[in-house]
């Protein structure tokens, strides 16, 4: 009776049309159905002789045989086929939760026939169950009756087959009879599959985490029976009590790719005991208690109250830009500005004076001095300007030494690039001075005003951490952005770098390159190195190494190559969140004036923290070149934890305090190995507030 109830809901919703009958035929549907989908659907244009109905019937037509392909994979077990399929079709493109005529879903055949892997991938695919199976008395019923009428249906064909004379008819009533003992052994595979089965054993692990003052991770493992059918779908079940009565709440976790979850809305201070259970085709397996047995939501700022470090400072900067632009409004140096298109005629001529000016144009040569370029990239294509150069302009013909605090003042400017005219009239107004500083900083922005105002755009993107120097006394500062959609530029186009650095012809020796030969050598490395600063971390807990050098005008800090907009570090683990009870811990090892015990000394089986602490010291002091033992000596700034957002949070490891930073002319005996740099200390800053 159910059988025939799901077929006729199959019949009136129209759905599916019959898959292949036979093996073979899925074999060649499969083998055809990639290749006839892409090129023939996707090769369509507006002019093709098919108008829009067919083509929507033919892509419908071609996604209902995809559909059919992938029955036909799970039921022949080809984890391959099953892969390809779902990568390159949505579940929506396979209707992968619409049953088929005989009311099941690629999943049911996949946990009937324990196909673990098969089911794992259409698990994570978010394949569901069949949701007509709301019993196993139903479940066991309705594969009973498909076995008894694949039974049937190959009695039927076997008494034709030997009854008729051998005709047409009789050969194709042979190839349906195959089919059918085909699909009557699968049938009764499924049913063997399901009557064998039992409940699935407790999950293996369960991890019990704070994630913050009002939310509780769990983690957890698939149990490790490997005799029972597929597990399905989790359950997390939580209480005030260690009896579990009364429940505070559950919830059904069905999404198999992340087992983990995150229950919200708790009370902070408050104990809470979490376990879970796992499910199959059989029903719900016994919990599995976490570990540690319960946890309390906190956060470390509640031992001392202390208020997040940014919270407001960004509104508060906001807020004081606006009342300088205030102040500067009626400023004597807006004057010039509103008094300068004295007359048509004078205005004309000056601007057809500044059209020929050389300074409009962008620089084919370096003269000595100081210059601006600005590298943009897509892909593996560079902006350059009709005469296949890089976008440079002259910033000072008379300025050979770069100073630091001009280049790090120009830094700081690349985060106001929509600002450059204001800065500009705000300048002025302190020409009368002579500074050289000033001289120079007014000339910077002008510079930037001119590449903005020839490239047709404001955002030149982010400042590399050093300029480039010749021994002709040029000097380049380079701005490197990343387009990443079709914007439209004035004056250049793209060309691939590959190219470029081919086709162009050097001007210097090997020995004496130009700037402009530097840069066109290394563009590649600087493109690399904007893509990884421009990289996030993981969410989780990570423990950072804080080591400075300090120069005669500077302090550097040390980084790794490949992530150069953080400090060195190690992930301790995936959760970011530091409990109360962690950070009181933390507290009070930093008051005891003795080193971290070992993992010989130390149980810790009763503090995660100290076990994940230890574990992430050793891979650090691996990592930057330092002896393990010498790790006794450096301690853990236990001021804060330096929270990035809310999904990333740091824990610094300090070294003696004489040796935070190393002095010029100080030598340092633990050299880290190859993947560092040492950036200036501010571009640093700004590299982590990007």
């Amino acid at each position: 009776k159910m059988t025939q109830q799901m077929r006729d809901l199959q019949l009136a919703q129209a759905r599916k049309p019959p898959g292949p009958s036979s093996p073979n035929a899925a074999k060649r549907l499969y083998r055809n159905l990639s290749g006839k989908f892409r090129v023939n659907y996707t090769s369509f244009d507006e002019g093709s002789l098919v108008g829009r109905g067919e083509k929507e019937k033919l892509r419908k037509s071609y996604l209902f045989q995809s559909n059919a392909a992938l029955f036909e994979a799970v039921e022949l077990q080809d984890l391959d086929r099953v892969q390809e399929l779902l990568k390159h079709y949505s579940p929506e493109e396979l209707d992968l939760n619409t049953p088929n005529s005989e009311g099941l879903l690629p999943l049911d055949i996949a946990i009937m026939t324990n196909n673990a892997p098969i089911a794992r991938a259409l698990l994570q695919a978010g394949a569901k169950e069949s949701p007509h199976f709301v019993s196993l008395e139903s479940r066991s019923l309705h594969l009973s009756t498909l076995v008894r009428e694949a039974e049937q249906r190959v009695n039927e064909l076997m008494a034709q087959v030997v009854n008729e004379a051998p005709n047409a008819d009789c050969s194709e009533k042979e190839k349906q009879l195959k089919a059918w003992e085909w699909r009557f052994r699968l049938y009764k595979r499924m049913k063997a599959g399901f009557e064998h089965a039992r409940v699935p054993d407790a999950p293996s692990s369960v991890h019990l985490s704070v994630a913050s003052s009002s939310s509780l991770q769990v983690t957890f493992w698939e149990p490790l029976s490997v005799n029972s059918a597929v597990v399905t779908k989790y359950k997390v079940e939580w209480s005030c009590f260690p009896t579990f009565s009364p429940l505070l709440g559950e919830a059904v976790v069905d999404k198999l790719k992340d087992l983990h979850f995150t229950i919200q809305g708790l009370v902070s201070g408050t104990a809470y005991h979490v376990r879970v259970s796992a499910y199959n085709m059989k029903g719900w397996g016994p919990p599995q208690a976490s570990t540690p047995l319960f946890a309390i939501p906190s956060n470390w700022r509640e031992y001392d109250g202390r208020a997040p470090r940014r919270r407001g400072q960004a509104e508060a900067l906001d807020h004081l830009l606006g009342q300088v632009k205030t102040v500067h409004q009626h400023c004597i140096c807006h004057e010039p500005c509103k008094n300068q298109p004295q007359s048509r005629k004078h205005s004309v001529s000056k601007s057809l004076k500044h059209l020929f000016h050389p300074g409009s144009k962008f620089l084919k040569t370096l003269k000595r001095g100081l210059y601006l370029t600005a590298i943009f990239y897509k892909d593996d294509n560079i902006l350059v300007t009709h005469e296949d150069q890089i976008p440079v302009v002259e910033i000072d013909d008379t300025y050979s030494c770069l100073l630091m605090q001009d280049f790090l003042w120009f830094t700081k400017v690349s985060c106001m690039w929509d600002e450059i005219l204001w800065l500009r009239q705000c300048v002025t107004v302190s020409q009368s001075s002579c500074s050289c500083i000033l001289q120079t900083r007014f000339k910077m922005l002008l510079a930037i005003s001119q590449m903005q105002g020839l490239l047709g755009i404001q955002d030149l993107g982010q400042v590399f951490f050093e300029p480039i120097k010749d021994k002709q006394g040029n000097i380049l500062i380079v701005t490197l952005k990343e387009v990443k959609t079709n914007q439209t530029f004035e004056s250049v186009r793209w060309v691939p770098i590959c190219k470029l650095q081919t086709s162009r012809k050097s001007v210097s020796s090997p020995e004496e390159p130009t700037a402009l030969d530097t840069l066109l050598i290394s563009v590649q490395d600087k493109l690399a190195y904007h893509q990884r600063s421009s990289r996030a971390l993981s969410p989780g807990l990570y423990l950072g190494y804080l080591k400075l050098c300090s120069a005669v005008d500077q302090i550097r800090v040390l980084v790794p190559e490949r992530l150069p907009n953080i400090l060195c570090h190690v992930k301790i683990r995936s959760n970011p969140n530091i409990s109360r009870e962690e950070w009181e811990w933390l507290q009070k090892m930093a008051s005891v004036e003795e080193p971290v015990p070992t993992e010989a000394e130390a149980d810790t089986s009763q503090n995660p923290l100290l076990q994940e602490l230890q574990v992430a010291i050793k891979e650090l002091m691996s990592l930057v070149n330092i002896p393990l033992q010498e790790a006794k000596d450096f301690r853990l700034y236990s001021q804060e934890v330096l929270d990035f957002g809310d999904q990333v949070s740091f824990l610094l490891l300090l070294p003696p305090s004489d040796d935070v930073c190393t002095a010029p002319g100080q030598n340092n005996p633990y050299t880290p190995r190859s993947g560092f740099l040492t950036l200036p200390l501010q571009i640093f800053e700004l590299g982590e507030e990007r």
